[in-house]
Formats: C-alpha cells, sequence, structure tokens
C-alpha cells in the first residue's frame, strides 16, 4: 500500500503542471480568437497539428526505452548518455533539413510566406525533443518536485510571452506612439508570436536542465543503441498509430461530412466537445509520467504483478468518479463552451469514457514493456489505427462528429480487450475483473439514468448528482478494505 501511495502522490504532482497549464491554454484561446482572423489562426491550428506526429518521430520512443533499460543495465550514465547523443545527432538533421527546406516546405503547406515559422517551429521541436530525455531523468530518479516546477516554469513563460506580445504591446505602443517597442515591435509578424514565446519558453526549460545536461557524457555504446532501438522503434510505430487515433478524427471530419457548408462547423462543435474531457485526459496523462518509471521499478519484485493489479483496480476507481462526475454535472460544465456548440454534448459521456479506456489500455501495456516485446504494441495500436480508420470512413459521412466519437470509443475498446487476452496468456495478473466491470457498469448505468430524468429544476439534477457520487463513493469504501481504512484514518485526525 505505501508503493501505491507513493505513486498517487506522484501523479497528483505530476498532474498539477498539465492540469494548469492546459487551464491557461484555454484561456489564451479568446485571445487569440479576438485578435486573429480566422485564417491567421488557422495556421496556428494546422502547425501545432503536426506537434504530436513530430515529436512522436524525433523521439522514437527513447522515453520509454529509457526507464526500461536504466533498470536493465548495471551503467545508468551510459544509458542517458548513449540515449541523449542519439537524439541529438537524429534532432540536428532534422533542423539542418528544415532550415535547408524552410521555403519549399512553407509553399507545400500552403504558407509561402511562412519560411520563418516553419524555421521557429523547427527549433522548438528540437528544443523539446532535447529536453524530453533530461525530464525522464528526473521522473527515474523520483524528483517529481522538480519536473512539475520547470513544466510550470515553461507554462508561465510561455503564457506571459503570449500576453506580453500579442496584448500588451498593441496596447503600449497605441498609448505610448514615442515608446521604444515600437521600434523591436514588428505589428505584421501577427501569429508569429505565438511560436516565438514558445520558443523562448522551450530555451528557459533547457536551460533550467543544467543540472541534468551536467550528467551528460561524452560516451556513446553502439552495441547498447543498437539494442535500445529494436526496443524503441516498435513504441514508435505505437505512438505514430495513437496520433491517428486521437487526432485524425477531426482532420476526416471535415472532409468527410457531405455537407460541406456544415463541415468546418462540424469540427468545431467536435473540438469544443473534445475539449471538455480534459480533465479524464489530464489524469491519464499525470498516471502515465508516474507510472511508467514506477512499473519497471516494480518487474523485478516478487510480488509485482498483484501490485499492477491493485494499480489497476485503484486507477479504474478514480476514472470512474472522475466519468461521474463530468457525466452528473454535464449541463453546469456545459456553460464552458458557447451555446452554438452544445449541440454536442451526447457525444462528451462518450469521449470520456474513450480516454478511460485508452488509460486502461496503458494499464495493461506494462506486460510487454518488462518483458520487452515492445512489438506487441506495435501490434495492437496499427490494429486499433487500421479500425479507427475504417469506422471514421464509415461513420461519418451518415453520423458526423457522433460517429467519430463512437469510433475512437471502439478503438481504444478493441485494443484493451486485446492487449489483456494477449497479455494473460504471456504475463498473467491477477486484476480484478469483476469489480473493474462493477465500478464501470455502475457509473455508465447512472450517467444514463441522469439523462432520462425529467428534472424541471437545477438544483435537482444537482442533487441527484451529489447523491449518485455518494452513493458511489458509500459502494466502493464498502468494498475496497483499504480505501476503507484509510478513510477512517483521516476522519480521525
Amino acid at each position: 500500500m505505501a508503493q501505491l501511495k507513493k505513486l498517487a502522490q506522484q501523479t497528483a504532482i505530476y498532474g498539477i503542471p498539465s492540469i494548469v497549464g492546459r487551464f491557461l491554454n484555454f484561456l489564451l484561446v479568446p485571445l487569440y480568437t479576438y485578435t486573429f482572423a480566422p485564417e491567421a489562426y488557422g495556421v496556428v491550428t494546422e502547425f501545432y497539428t503536426y506537434t504530436a506526429l513530430l515529436m512522436v518521430l524525433l523521439t522514437y520512443g527513447m522515453e520509454t526505452t529509457f526507464f526500461r533499460y536504466v533498470q536493465k543495465h548495471d551503467d545508468r550514465n551510459l544509458v542517458y548518455s548513449t540515449g541523449l547523443w542519439s537524439l541529438f545527432f537524429t534532432s540536428s538533421c532534422f533542423f539542418l533539413l528544415v532550415f535547408l527546406l524552410k521555403d519549399r516546405i512553407g509553399t507545400a503547406l500552403g504558407y509561402p510566406y511562412a519560411a520563418d515559422y516553419v524555421l521557429w517551429f523547427a527549433l522548438i521541436l528540437v528544443a523539446d525533443v532535447m529536453a524530453s530525455l533530461p525530464f525522464c531523468l528526473l521522473r527515474e530518479q523520483n524528483k517529481a518536485f522538480r519536473f512539475a516546477c520547470l513544466k510550470t516554469v515553461n507554462i508561465v513563460v510561455n503564457i506571459g510571452l503570449n500576453l506580453f506580445f500579442i496584448l500588451f504591446c498593441p496596447m503600449w505602443i497605441e498609448a505610448h506612439p514615442a515608446s521604444i517597442l515600437r521600434h523591436i515591435y514588428v505589428a505584421d509578424l501577427g501569429v508569429g508570436y505565438i511560436f516565438i514565446s514558445n520558443l523562448i519558453a522551450s530555451f528557459v526549460t533547457i536551460l533550467l536542465l543544467w543540472p541534468e545536461w551536467r550528467q551528460l557524457r561524452f560516451r556513446f555504446d553502439r552495441q547498447l543503441w543498437r539494442s535500445m532501438m529494436g526496443y524503441a522503434l516498435p513504441i514508435m510505430i505505437w505512438g505514430l498509430a495513437g496520433i491517428v487515433d486521437s487526432t485524425f478524427d477531426r482532420l476526416l471530419i471535415r472532409y468527410l461530412t457531405p455537407d460541406t457548408q456544415v463541415a468546418l462547423a462540424q469540427v468545431g462543435i467536435y473540438g469544443a466537445c473534445y475539449k471538455l474531457s480534459i480533465i479524464m485526459t489530464l489524469f491519464v496523462q499525470a498516471f502515465r509520467f508516474a507510472a511508467e518509471p514506477f512499473f519497471f521499478k516494480q518487474a523485478a519484485r516478487a510480488d509485482a504483478k498483484e501490485t499492477y493489479a491493485e494499480v489497476m483496480k485503484y486507477f479504474v476507481i478514480t476514472c470512474s468518479l472522475i466519468y461521474m462526475g463530468c457525466v452528473l454535472f454535464l449541463d453546469q460544465i456545459l456553460y464552458f463552451i458557447g451555446a452554438d456548440y452544445r449541440e454536442g454534448r451526447s457525444v462528451v459521456p462518450v469521449l470520456l469514457m474513450a480516454q478511460f479506456f485508452l488509460g486502461i489500455f496503458y494499464n495493461l501495456s506494462v506486460w510487454y514493456k518488462v518483458m520487452d516485446r515492445t512489438r506487441v504494441g506495435m501490434y495492437i495500436s496499427l490494429i486499433g489505427a487500421v479500425l479507427n480508420l475504417g469506422l471514421n470512413f464509415l461513420l461519418i459521412p451518415h453520423f458526423g462528429y457522433v460517429g467519430a466519437a463512437w469510433t475512437a470509443l471502439a478503438s481504444y475498446v478493441v485494443m484493451t480487450l486485446i492487449s489483456y487476452v494477449w497479455g494473460q496468456r504471456c504475463y498473467k495478473v491477477p486484476y480484478r475483473l469483476v469489480s473493474i466491470g462493477a465500478y464501470i457498469l455502475a457509473v455508465v448505468l447512472l450517467g444514463e439514468l441522469r439523462e432520462v430524468l425529467p428534472f424541471r429544476q437545477a438544483w435537482q439534477g444537482i442533487a441527484f448528482a451529489l447523491l449518485c457520487l455518494g452513493g458511489f463513493s458509500a459502494y466502493v469504501l464498502y468494498r475496497e478494505k483499504a480505501l476503507r481504512q484509510l478513510f477512517l484514518k483521516i476522519l480521525k485526525r
């Protein structure tokens, strides 16, 4: 239980910068959309759409590989140095290629005027890639607080510079025409300041990671690198398949919706409703940060499988509470988006459950990672990606963004089932399937019950939601002795 408490604490710490960052970035959306024309902001949207794909390609699974090899190799520094020099070489080649072809890349993307944007974006990617392994080192060393602080500094610098360049500078120059800022600030740069802000924040982070950079040595083991790449490349393909699952639906909605007049509106509604699942997404992301090194460290213990089963059970309990809270208070949560977007409310529970199953899949992935069989993850993710594309092409023309939401859920459920069945044959973990199934079924039924009950007053719906949350919590405490004892201990304090 002590190990699980530590995992829970680190999940919370890792989640803080993500939660704060996502929230603050969400608050920047009105700033961007009120300042820039849609076609200008579209440049930003498209460039950042490529981020996930390029980050997966440029890190090529080296983060997870580092956690695995630092546990199985005697020389930790050799693993760290070999991995970081590998990333440095490939990132340098990428930047050199972009530098030489920036004009052609801008033209190919349909932005012949945006060669500078392409170059800045390449620098952002290189900086973030080179920071990835030092951040992994912090996670491996259980320095969760320093990790969270550095991530928070990156967010604060980025947000602050956005406000400075986009909001403060134009207002100050207008009020003080003789200000020195008018000789520095270039109004025509427009959305370029979004990239500049991100670039500066990324390089500030690189500088603050100096203690981790000092651990880099001029050491590179070719044999170790080949072994690490054999482990890493399937993870990269797995990551690319995951990108298809998580981002391609928004691109496909625009091109597969029969009525082109409403296609962009469908994308906007779906994107806004997707943001409402952010609480589940953030928890799953924070859990991954904490769980990955935790799982590898537990692998050598005699009770590792029992620990993995307990982690899964408590993960499902937490996600069940998040799901139920979001669904039961959906009427209130919908006020975070405009009235024109609320017609998509029906997909929010579906997207929440999709993220729920994605988190379960991450939990199940422990078996092929600790067994050095990352190709299995690649195969499962490719199956999910093919299913995702196929269902999207089938459902979006008939059901629009509703079809895309159900496709996301279906692909994650299938990936979860395949991983479970395959894993139980190769690395049998005694997961508490009855408890897990009962919790998931309970919250789904309560959410559906909330939708069909005719509450005439808002307070009635809120009272029902609180009653359901209290009842479910009592049910969990009744079933889980360890949680009940912990709860009673807290009450006694």
